[in-house]
């Protein structure tokens, strides 16, 4: 029986690129806003200890997949969080050389990821699946809304697509791991709940960081431009929520919503059809 849920039409394999953003990685590369540079380098600085926590949680129950799709999928998947992990971190490397105390920040999460590897196999693999679903809602917006990345300088734009991309092609796998090797519908539920509160905390505690070594922390238009990012127009945030929410539906799948459509468009758009 295939216990696989990814459609037809996706492949879960890793693309082998690099992006050379170090000198962008100098400026607001978001064309010159502070709150929305500063969001996105937040979001990154999560990215390589949290996709690593993501592989090892998919590895517990590799072994106990007998399907062979899914198993190449899980491959893929590691492949590709492996290589965003590597290039997220390259991101961050280049935010220290700026001049951020990234250092402050990586030892802040990693100490919450450290307690999430040591959690039960069942707790790390729910949580895991919750914090793809939010990757893969963020990614979702990317790819369906490119105007919001109009303003940020193209290889930047490039690496946030190219993330999105994969996400939502490896949307599936560790939530089709869970249901097959663990299934427990008010576990996955509860268990996001927490996700949520990290996922938000961290980003928060991160853009904070960012705009307090940017001197503009208790900037009130900083900010305003910021909430408007988020919550008012285009609302990022907002777009988002309630996608977010129907991870908590009863029988919820990932594949759901599908928008494999977007991933064809997005790949011949930036010219990474393999």
């Amino acid at each position: 029986m295939t216990i696989s849920s990814t459609p037809s039409g996706v492949s879960v394999s890793p693309r082998h690129l690099h992006f050379d953003v170090d000198n962008d990685l100098k400026t607001l590369w978001y064309g010159g806003d502070v709150f929305r540079t500063a969001f996105f380098n937040a979001l990154s600085l999560q990215f390589p200890d949290g996709e690593q926590q993501f592989i090892n949680a998919v590895r517990l129950y590799r072994d106990k997949v007998t399907d062979p799709k899914l198993s190449e999928e899980i491959r893929g998947f590691i492949g590709q969080e492996a290589l965003h992990s590597r290039e997220h971190k390259h991101y961050n490397d280049a935010l220290k050389a700026r001049g951020y105390d990234i250092e402050a920040l990586d030892e802040r999460f990693r100490k919450h990821m450290n307690w999430v590897g040591n959690l039960p196999p069942s707790r790390q693999l729910a949580g895991t699946c919750a914090a793809e679903h939010y990757t893969a809602v963020l990614a979702n917006a990317i790819l369906k809304h490119p105007e919001w990345m109009k303003d940020a300088t193209p290889e930047m734009a490039r690496l946030w697509r190219w993330h999105a991309i994969e996400e939502t092609e490896h949307k599936s796998v560790a939530f089709d791991v869970y249901q097959h090797c663990i299934g427990n519908e008010k576990l996955r539920r509860i268990v996001f709940l927490f996700v949520t509160w990290n996922f938000f905390k961290y980003t928060f505690l991160n853009t904070c960081s960012l705009l307090k070594a940017d001197g503009k922390l208790w900037s009130l238009s900083t900010w305003a431009s910021g909430m408007n990012f988020l919550w008012g127009k285009p609302g990022v945030i907002r777009k988002c929520f309630p996608d977010f929410m129907a991870y908590l539906k009863k029988g919820f799948h990932p594949w759901q919503h599908d928008n494999r459509d977007l991933i064809d468009k997005n790949l011949s758009d930036l010219e990474l059809k393999q």
